[in-house]
């Protein structure tokens, strides 16, 4: 049967296509690049750290690893993950539509994200940059490291390929839905896409704007950052965490919407307080531009300043907890079946709790002031980052991966690798906490013996990890040629990107869908058929 994939061959019809299914395997196939140069950096630093003294690389060198490892996984894998890959996917199939409003703008931002991550690569190898993923100033705008401004350069390239793809799911949300698909009938992974397109669009300019500044202060010795120029190092923080807390959200709030998906469809049951969830998403998009400054409360910041940032911190908080609270309820009673896409959004709910809640202990003035600049911090980041927008995303691409390539990945494999990640990063990471809490400062390359125990922890942690990882690499591009077929809808899932074939034609749909009901209906009896049944 002719599909999206088979439609066409050659490397032309892949790099000039217009079919959003194409480009978002094109995404797919970038990000899985970048994410295994991210996650060897992080594995290089964490052989340095399993031995007291700095043994394996000079202090420099470890700063060009945490630097690249954090540039990397950052801005080219959690931003862009989930919305331009399961987000260009499924929006269109999600609402019944053909395509993304903008087709050609959709590739001209796969481009531009590919020449982007080219340069920032080009300068973090050749010589590297040590500035950290922050750009912290006075660090980049001296003149010790003659690469910040390429590297600032790629990231600047790239940050209109996020601008792009925002604007581009905006549209198409609000003008390509299908007859009768109403606001009140989307799918929460379509509010959620909406509400990281609008975060996109309206955050991304301001880390542009600081680059950009970056890039004028070292070229031409004008004191906007830099105090030997006359210049405010604090201004700097205050442009760059506007961006980057709305950023956090960029990241998580599309794995909020996968774990949405998959909670009512492995539970059997209709999401509880559909509206909530929906507006929940949009809470965090707006909230998030007002919490820039719990970042530095130890900045100097105005006293009463950040009990503001505080306060907001907390309340940012409510909606995050409103989908926990919700997604347990919709759990609660259900026919709940444990394959691999459920294991991971459960593992995303712990890890994401756990990460919410240890934000709580930063947002907290006192307590920030301890644990500020502490492993503390870096555990709290990762369970949110990593534990959680991974798990999310692990857990949409094993969702909808039969839809993507028609095939179906071995089920008890796959199960392993879900298990073997939530092990593997929880004894990666939560060591940390304990370490931070003691008091080790983060990106130290040497540090004392008391603190070993935890460090030879994490670093054994990392090394399951990365089993963990590599696992769904291999078993799902096995998958992709050799498993068996999947059927239309192995998961006896609801919404529209379920009744159409898999792998979709290259118009997603034979005739133009209509819409009588809400996203998510299942039946009153709620049987969960066996996987075995199923395929």
């Amino acid at each position: 049967m002719t599909n999206y994939l088979n439609i066409s061959h050659g490397l032309r019809s892949w790099f000039l296509t217009g079919d959003h299914k194409r480009i978002a395997i094109l995404y797919l196939i970038s990000i899985t690049i970048f994410f295994l140069i991210g996650g060897t950096a992080a594995g290089l630093m964490r052989a340095e750290l399993a031995t007291p003294p700095g043994d394996l690389f000079t202090s420099t060198t470890y700063n060009k690893l945490f630097t690249l490892h954090g540039v990397v996984m950052v801005w080219f894998f959690l931003i862009p993950a989930v919305p331009t890959v399961l987000g260009n996917f499924l929006i269109p199939l999600m609402i019944g539509t053909d395509d993304l409003q903008y087709p050609r703008l959709n590739l001209a931002s796969w481009y531009l994200f590919m020449a982007g991550a080219a340069l920032t690569l080009f300068a973090l190898v050749r010589g590297g940059v040590d500035t950290g993923w922050t750009f912290y100033t006075p660090y980049s705008s001296t003149y010790t490291n003659s690469h910040v401004i390429l590297m600032a350069t790629g990231i600047f390239i790239s940050g209109f390929s996020s601008i792009a793809t925002g604007l581009n799911f905006i549209v198409t949300i609000h003008r390509r839905r299908a007859p009768g698909m109403r606001w009140g009938r989307l799918p929460l992974f379509v509010w959620s896409m909406y509400a990281t397109s609008l975060i996109f669009v309206l955050a991304t300019p301001v880390l542009a704007i600081a680059l950009l500044l970056i890039a004028v202060e070292r070229l031409f010795g004008v004191g906007v950052f830099d105090p030997a120029l006359g210049g405010d190092p604090l201004l700097f923080q205050h442009l760059f965490w506007f961006y980057s807390h709305p950023a956090v959200y960029i990241m998580i709030l599309p794995g909020m919407g996968v774990v949405s998906e998959l909670i009512t469809c492995f539970s059997r049951k209709n999401i509880f307080g559909y509206r909530f969830i929906a507006a929940s998403s949009i809470a965090i998009a707006v909230l998030g531009f007002f919490v820039w400054g719990h970042h530095m409360f130890v900045s100097s910041q105005s006293i009463y300043a950040g009990l503001v940032f505080s306060f907001l911190s907390f309340l940012v908080s409510v909606p995050s907890a409103i989908k926990v609270f919700n997604w347990t309820a919709t759990l609660h009673r259900g026919s709940i079946s444990f394959e691999t896409p459920m294991l991971y959004a459960l593992g995303f709910i712990g890890l994401f709790v756990i990460g919410g809640l240890t934000g709580l202990f930063l947002a907290t003035l006192a307590v920030d002031v301890h644990l500020h600049d502490t492993y503390f911090v870096v555990a709290h980041f990762h369970y949110i980052m990593v534990g959680g927008m991974v798990m999310a995303f692990l857990g949409g691409l094993h969702f909808w991966f039969p839809k993507i390539s028609g095939r179906l990945y071995p089920e008890n494999l796959a199960r392993i690798a879900a298990l073997t990640i939530f092990f593997g990063f929880n004894l990666t990471f939560f060591p940390q906490f304990l370490l931070g809490y003691m008091g080790m400062p983060r990106r130290y390359w040497a540090y004392p013996e008391e603190f070993g125990i935890f460090h030879v922890l994490s670093s054994a942690g990392a090394t399951i990890l990365a089993i963990g990882y590599l696992l769904p690499l291999v078993y799902l591009t096995w998958s992709w040629f050799f498993g068996k077929p999947a059927g239309d809808n192995p998961w006896r899932a609801t919404g529209l990107e379920w009744t159409t074939t898999s792998p979709p034609p290259k118009h997603n749909f034979a005739e133009q869908p209509e819409v009588h009901g809400g996203p998510y209906h299942y039946p009153p009896d709620r049987e969960s058929q066996p996987q075995e049944e199923r395929v």
